[in-house]
């Protein structure tokens, strides 16, 4: 919401936009940082091995080079950046010296630490080696004592060092030769010296493994120390990088640097050529779109067939103005706006079964949560309004909610409606506006344009997106037929019949069923008195627009019969 702190971070992602080999370098540095906030957690808690630690001094070796690229930062945001990388050189060293470089994953069974760091361990080490190195002497010693070429050296975790001689050679075996396994094939035997010697390995083996893991907990407990260092760092190279994703973006999809207003201003929202950011590269072209709106226009009543792109634009307009509110470029050829204070949406259709609301609850309740919390500062996206009632009651809630927004509320509103009777509301409320996508019908299919003009829509071609999702040809042929009928009788549709019904009031100097027997048709002739009072007698205001066209088609058959 603070200017200052939006175009301190512009400043940034324009710099970084601009140097296109620093901002490469960055990139390929900052592939090799680590989650540091998990690592140091896992560290702090105790719960970190050594590859862990490994990991830690991984990322710290990238931070000279990083600051390096950030020497010679013009902006500020990227100078202080620049200051805040500690690189946490003693932390680097300490487990550079303590930990080898491949350790494993267990932390009890030694080989963890780094040989040198510790001159106990290296002496429990060593005895272990020595031990080792003179069972290894032994086998070719014992061969040349007995004769027995044949004769091994081995090792097993259960009875530890013995020799062992096949059946055969057992008369060769020496006296001092102590038997310890009996196999099919062979005698394993050990002498009192092998056994003094594997006592030696064993305990220096173990002493030494106790060793490492106080030494590694001793360790691990230093560099816990430092967590607030760690965080601090963590929290500069995730900054770092979010700059530098937004400049490649910028870079790579040819955004521009919006222009951010002083809250204290008008609340102003012009952007030009402004495109969807997921969309457009999704779509093998893409059509720009404006959109301006200020004080004294900002409730925009926007119409147009289904698919002709008025979800798409009002969320591109919503998404460009929190790109912009996070300091990024944005998708635009060029971009003004007041930062806003919340972005409110009713977009799409859900429900929850399982908590008794149906999806006209879900929809009345996100309504009802905008018209509580939205103020002038908001940004309102409003996908239709009252689809899962009647049309008229859904149409009556649309106009209230409108004229509730744009009176009390006073928010930037986009309302994308099929009730094209609201867009009347731009005579009647001094900040609506009326928006369309229009279409071209060739050869009795809707060409798309996707570009917005201001003006109302002439109609939602339901029945050519119908057509367009596979829906059976006789269902379509049947749908062209009762609105074709509709229109050739001159009946109003469900909606205009709903919108009339609702202006007339009971001084109609109109026909009335009880003065008229007949109604003149379009071509000149009379309606049967008992069609015209069935159709006097409907209940338009609860029917569905399904429902109107079925009554309208059951009176057709019987003024034809």
């Amino acid at each position: 919401l603070e200017p200052d702190r939006i175009e301190a971070r512009l400043d940034a992602v324009e710099e970084l936009t601009s140097a296109v080999q620093t901002r490469e370098r960055l990139h390929d540095r900052l592939r090799s940082v680590y989650d540091l906030e998990r690592l140091i957690g896992r560290i702090s808690r105790e719960r970190a091995n050594a590859r862990d630690l490994r990991s830690l001094r991984d990322t710290l070796a990238v931070v000279p080079d990083v600051r390096e690229e950030l020497a010679d930062a013009d902006c500020e945001r990227l100078q202080r950046l620049h200051e805040t990388l500690d690189p946490l050189a003693d932390v680097r060293e300490l487990i550079e010296d303590a930990i080898v470089s491949d350790p494993p994953i267990e932390i009890t069974e030694g080989d963890i630490i780094a040989e040198g760091y510790d001159d106990d361990l290296d002496d429990l080490r060593g005895t272990a080696r020595d031990g080792k190195q003179w069972i290894d002497d032994l086998e070719e010693r014992e061969r040349e004592r007995t004769g027995v070429d044949s004769l091994k050296v081995g090792y097993n975790s259960v009875h530890g060092y013995y020799i062992e001689v096949t059946n055969p050679n057992l008369e060769s075996v020496p006296d001092d030769y102590q038997r310890r396994q009996t196999l099919k094939n062979s005698e394993r035997f050990v002498t009192p010296e092998l056994k003094e010697r594997e006592d030696q390995i064993v305990g220096a083996e173990e002493r030494a493994d106790e060793r490492e893991y106080e030494l590694f907990c001793d360790v691990r407990r230093e560099i816990a120390d430092e967590v607030e260092r760690v965080q601090g760092l963590a929290e500069a190279l995730a900054t770092l990088d979010a700059l530098v994703s937004l400049s490649s973006a910028a870079a790579q999809y040819d955004y521009c640097r919006p222009e951010i207003l002083e809250r204290d201003s008008d609340q102003t929202l012009e952007i030009e050529g402004g495109r969807h950011p997921v969309v457009e590269r999704t779509q093998e072209s893409f059509v720009p779109n404006d959109a301006r709106f200020a004080r004294d226009r900002r409730l925009a009543v926007i119409t147009g067939p289904n698919m002709s792109g008025k979800s798409t634009y009002m969320r591109q307009v919503a998404q460009i103005v929190l790109l912009a509110q996070v300091g990024s470029f944005v998708p635009a050829s060029a971009a003004r706006i007041t930062p806003v204070d919340r972005i409110f949406t009713r977009v799409g259709a859900s429900d929850d079964i399982a908590g008794g609301r149906s999806t006209f609850m879900v929809e009345m309740d996100e309504l009802a949560t905008i018209l509580r919390e939205a103020d002038e500062h908001s940004l309102v996206l409003l996908d239709e309004v009252g689809r899962g009632t009647s049309t008229a009651d859904g149409m009556a809630i649309a106009r209230a909610i409108t004229e509730h927004l744009h009176d009390a509320v006073g928010a930037t509103t986009l309302f994308a409606t099929h009730h094209h009777p609201l867009t009347e509301l731009a005579d009647d409320l001094a900040a609506a506006f009326t928006l369309h996508f229009e279409v071209d019908q060739r050869d009795g299919e809707v060409v798309f344009h996707h570009e917005i003009v201001p003006g109302a829509a002439t109609g939602s071609y339901g029945v050519e997106v119908a057509t367009a999702a596979g829906v059976p040809g006789s269902v379509v042929d049947r749908a062209r037929n009762l609105v074709a009928d509709t229109a050739d009788n001159g009946l109003e549709t469900a909606d205009e019949v709903e919108t009339s019904t609702a202006d007339s009031d009971d001084s109609s100097t109109g026909p009335t069923p009880e003065t008229t027997e007949e109604t003149a048709t379009a071509d000149g002739g009379d309606v049967p008195a008992d069609v015209a009072a069935e159709l006097r007698a409907l209940d338009l205001a609860h029917l569905t627009p399904v429902e109107a066209l079925t009554e309208l088609d059951r009176l057709k058959r019987s003024l034809e019969e």
